[in-house]
């Protein structure tokens, strides 16, 4: 079985927008960060659990939808 360690998330714009939907396996905190130097105001929205790599690469591949 495939450890869960990677997160799913999508990243908004104040209105509520999605501008960019994203894996990672760091800090989630780490990531907005990052993403804040491009995006600007935004936050991210955390989606369901950890899952494995593999599971999600494939949602991301889907589209990214919620869950």
């Amino acid at each position: 079985m495939s450890e869960r360690d990677t997160i799913r998330y999508h990243l908004k714009k104040s209105g509520g927008q999605i501008v960019h939907r994203g894996i990672t396996s760091r800090s989630i905190e780490e990531r907005y960060y990052e993403h804040q130097r491009n995006y600007g105001d935004v936050y991210i929205v955390k989606i369901g659990t950890r899952v494995s790599r593999e599971s999600a690469l494939r949602w991301e591949r889907e589209g990214g939808k919620r869950v």
